[in-house]
Parts: C-alpha cells; structure tokens; sequence
C-alpha cells in the first residue's frame, strides 16, 4: 500500500504548484501599473497593454527561490508572418549584453589572463587606444571600461541594416567608414565619475580578441554561454549559428517593422546578443549562487563579489547596475532598433524577472515588473506611486503641439491624438503626457515633469524638463 502512496501524494503535490503558478500567471497577466497610477484608476492586462503600446510580442521569465518557476511568450514575433513569440523566441538583448560581457572578463582576471587595473593598451595588440591631453595622463583600465568610468564617448549604437557593409571592431573604435558611428575617444580624465559608453565596451570586445586570440562571439560561447546553460542564446552578428525562424522581428513604436526585421551590432559586446528570458534566468541563477558561494559555473564566489560591488558610485559596477532599495538588486536594460529588454537578480532570495519586447516602446516593461514584484512579493522592486490629474481644454492643448529643441541635434515632439497630448524625443519612444496642472504634465512611466512656457504675448515659446533633480529649457522651434 506504501508504494501507491508515495507517488499519489508526490502528484497531488505537484498539481497544487502547478495550479498555484497557473493562478499567479493569470494575476500577473492582469495587474500592471504604471510607475505612477492616477486615482480610481484598475490595473490593466498584458494584452491590453501591449495593444495600448502597440508592442506585436512580449516573452517574461519569473525566478523565485533561485529557480525558473514560469517562463511566457504573449503576441508575434513576426506579426505579418503571424509567428507566434514562445520561451523559445530569440529577441535581441541590447545593453544587456554588457552584463555576459563582465562575465567573460572576468572569467580572463579570474584565470590571470588580465588584470582589472592595469593600462588598457598593455592588452591591445591589434590597436592601441590613442590617449590624448583630455585624460589629463591617466591611465584606462578594464575595471574602468566595465563600470563606465573611462571617461569615453559614444554612449550607443544604431546597429546595421542587413545587406549594407560591416566594419570591423578598429573601423568602429576609430569612426572609419562604413562605421555609422563616432571615434571612441576620451571626454574627461577617467576614474573621476560614472559616464555610460557602449564604446568603452566595445574595447573590452577587442581586448578579448586579442587575448584569446578568438572571435569573440567564439570565446564567449565557450567560456559563457555553454557553461551557464544558454545554449540557445549567441554573441554572432549576423546570428548565423541559429535557426532564422527562432529570431523576433523588431518593430518601431508605431507598430512598423525595422527595415530587413532588424539590425546587425558588430559592437557584440555592448549590443549583440541574441538571447531569451529562459536563458538569461540561468544567467541570473548562476549569479546569485555563485555569489553565495554555491555555485561557479563560470565565475567563483569571489570574483562574482568583485563583479558585482559598484565601482566608482553607488551604482554601476561590473558590466551591472546594482539597486540597493531593500534586499538589492543586480540589473541591466536594453535598447537596440526594434528591441527594448530589462531583468532584476536580487542579491538575497534568489528571486528575478526578466522581460523583451520586439518593440522600441518599452513604457510595458516596468508595468510587467511591477506586476510580477507585486504578485510575488519581490521587495524592493515594485515602484508605482498615486497621482492626482486634471482636465485640459482641447484648446489649451492645442497650442502646445509642436517641436522643442534641447539641443541641435535632440527635439521633443509634442502631439496630439484625441484628447491626450504625447512627447517623443529624438530616437526614443513616445509617452502619454499626464496634466497635474494646465501646464505642468508628466509621463506615467519614469519620474520627470514638461512645463510649458509663454513669452509676453501668451504665446507658447518653450518647455522646461525636471528630471533627476536638474532642468532644462527646450526652445519651441515648430
């Protein structure tokens, strides 16, 4: 009789935690808010939300208790084609690719084949970074291009169309066509602060080619990839080691596909992984127990502390950020043409999410998170707050449309649809503007305020954006 107990009570036990993680699915399916909620105002759903933004394909993966409880694709990974997006769809990671980017590294300090402090160009054989009087005679180390504290330019990159030409890791660092993309050069002195640049990371890319002496998307197969379990994921650009029917086509904010389904980063450390959220949660996973010392797949406990211990500020350390609210958080967002991502590792618990969307709106991805940290409990990580609105007259409304210059080269477009106006910067998506006055309205899915200003007549000439506790003036140029 023993023996037909056993098993019975193991499969009762395992259909009540299915049906536990079918009911919690079906409550974070439908209770996303915005990072500020306005008053009276119910939690939307995934579909909704994802209609309201016009996002063809969602894929999350949910970690608890260091395991990949649940992993979900909602919507199209090719909408025309009508492809569905399952766990298995591969969306480009962006930024993200940074943070496997620290790994690699580090596993070459870990090995002795680098040292974190030391001269860049002590590594670099193929190219030499060319120092100049705006380093001051300091020295950039790999800890600095990591934490983003070397002091360089180009903050990202716009990727390539499919079919135009490549150019190579040196054309991209010296700005040499067919680069699309500006010399990666010193600004300031490096050490001094925290300055993002996908260029600095683009010569951590060569420094491991030259290292290794292997194309890079090569060694962070073998030395990452394959032993965190992410098999399905690479570093290749173009993808040509994956199954062309795995990959998501990317899509503008309008709904619109990127012209040839998506770019192509040669930049593969800062930008050109190809990856799922059922991959990147063994990432995370391998993280929080290597960290905990009961695990080191890749790294050990040590060089994953060092890996993820802010740099110079309290934020960016290794290839990560580190949120520090509550428990803490390990995390990195992305943005490529077509693709917008984010994940959060805590560094107790064993507890993370990791959401892509085939979009460049990613207003859904904190709406997700916080429905997730919500749902189950994640400290820390849900951040949404009540605001008041009022009513606008059309008419007053109206004359707030139009274009508003930052600089030469950012505008903010302000429009209109119905009733709702909506600002869009310069390569960036759109975002509902909420009123809190008849001139002051905020966006509902970061912390930042446009108030509109008049010159003598009661003309609209200007915006001022409050955000990060600065501001600006934005001169109305249309």
């Amino acid at each position: 009789m023993k023996l037909f107990v056993l098993p019975l009570l193991l499969l009762i036990q395992l259909t009540i935690y299915a049906q536990t993680d079918k009911e919690k699915i079906l409550q974070v399916e439908k209770n996303l808010v915005g990072t500020i909620q306005l008053t009276g105002e119910t939690p939307w759903t995934i579909a909704e939300r994802m209609a309201h933004y016009k996002i063809p394909g969602l894929s999350i993966a949910v970690i608890q208790n260091y395991k990949l409880i649940w992993a979900k694709g909602y919507g199209w990974a090719n909408d025309s084609l009508k492809v569905p997006v399952t766990t298995q769809t591969l969306f480009q990671a962006a930024s993200i690719s940074k943070s496997l980017n620290g790994v690699g590294i580090l596993k070459l300090v870990q090995d002795k084949k680098l040292d974190l402090y030391t001269d860049i160009n002590t590594y670099l054989t193929s190219w030499h970074f060319p120092y100049d009087s705006l380093a001051k005679g300091k020295k950039i180390t790999v800890a600095n291009l990591l934490s983003h504290t070397a002091g360089l330019t180009v903050h990202g990159f716009a990727g390539y169309r499919q079919g135009t030409p490549l150019p190579t890791v040196i054309q991209i660092l010296d700005g040499v066509k067919p680069a699309n993309s500006a010399p990666v050069r010193s600004m300031y002195e490096p050490g001094i602060k925290s300055e993002y640049s996908g260029g600095g990371t683009t010569i951590s890319q060569l420094i491991v080619m030259d290292v290794t002496h292997l194309p890079y998307a090569d060694y962070m197969k073998k030395e990452v990839l394959q032993p965190l379990g992410m098999t399905a994921s690479t570093f290749s650009q173009p993808p040509v080691d994956i199954n062309p029917g795995l990959l998501a086509t990317g899509y503008r904010g309008d709904g619109k596909p990127v012209e040839g389904n998506y770019h192509i980063y040669p930049e593969e450390a800062p930008a050109g992984l190809w990856t799922n959220p059922t991959d990147l949660a063994k990432y995370i996973i391998e993280t929080q127990l290597a960290y905990e010392g009961k695990s080191a797949k890749v790294l050990n406990q040590a060089t994953t502390t060092l890996r993820l211990t802010p740099y110079l500020d309290k934020s960016a350390a290794l290839g990560v950020f580190i949120d520090l609210d509550s428990t803490g958080y390990f995390e990195h967002g992305g943005a490529n043409e077509g693709f917008r991502c984010q994940y959060y590792g805590s560094l107790k618990d064993g507890n993370g999410v990791v959401v892509m969307v085939n979009s460049d709106n990613s207003s859904i991805l904190p709406e997700v998170i916080n429905s997730v940290s919500k749902v189950y409990g994640f400290k820390g990580l849900y951040h949404s707050t009540i605001k008041e609105s009022v009513t606008v007259p059309d008419s007053v409304l109206q004359t707030y449309i139009g274009q508003y210059a930052l600089s030469p080269t950012f505008i903010i477009t302000i429009y209109k649809e119905g009733k709702v106006i909506y600002a869009q910067a310069t390569r960036q998506g759109s975002f509902e503007m909420v009123p809190e006055t008849q001139t002051k309205f905020f966006p509902r899915e970061f912390p930042a305020y446009l108030e509109f200003t008049k010159d003598t007549t009661g003309k609209v000439n200007a915006l001022i954006l409050y955000q990060n506790g600065q501001q600006q003036e934005a001169k109305k140029i249309k």
